[in-house]
C-alpha cells in the first residue's frame, strides 16, 4: 500500500471490552509485516516493563500518552523529564535482569509468543 508503518492501537477499544488485546493484535502484525514495515505500539504501556513486552513482541517504537500526563500533573514542567527518567531506568533494569545487552534480544527471554 505504500506505508513505511502502521501503529498497533486499541484507541476507542474502551467501549468494545471483548476485542482483541493490543498485544495480541502487535504479535500477529509484526510476525507478518515486520520485516516490511516499521511496527510500533500504543495502547496501555504504562511502565518499562510494558515498553519491553511491547518490544519483545515485535514493535519498535511505543507511545506512551498517559504516563506523561501524570508526570506532568504531578510535577509541572519537571514531569516529562522525571517521567522519561523512570521509564529509562525501569527498561534498562528488565534488560539487566534478564541479561540482555541488545534490545533485539528480548523476545528470546521474555515472552513466550506461543503462550499469547
Amino acid at each position: 500500500m505504500g506505508f513505511d508503518g502502521i501503529i498497533v492501537s486499541n484507541h476507542g477499544g474502551r467501549q468494545l471490552d471483548a476485542a482483541e488485546s493490543s498485544i495480541h493484535s502487535l504479535v500477529d502484525i509484526a510476525a507478518h509485516y515486520g520485516e516490511q514495515i516499521e511496527v510500533m505500539m500504543d495502547s496501555g504501556l504504562r511502565s518499562g516493563p510494558d515498553i519491553a513486552r511491547a518490544m519483545a513482541c515485535g514493535a519498535k517504537f511505543t507511545f506512551m500518552g498517559r504516563s506523561f500526563m501524570y508526570g506532568t500533573g504531578a510535577l509541572d514542567k519537571r514531569g516529562g523529564q522525571h517521567t522519561i527518567n523512570m521509564l529509562k531506568t525501569q527498561f534498562k533494569q528488565v534488560m539487566d535482569q534478564l541479561c540482555c545487552e541488545r534490545v533485539e534480544d528480548l523476545p528470546k527471554h521474555l515472552i513466550n509468543m506461543r503462550s499469547l
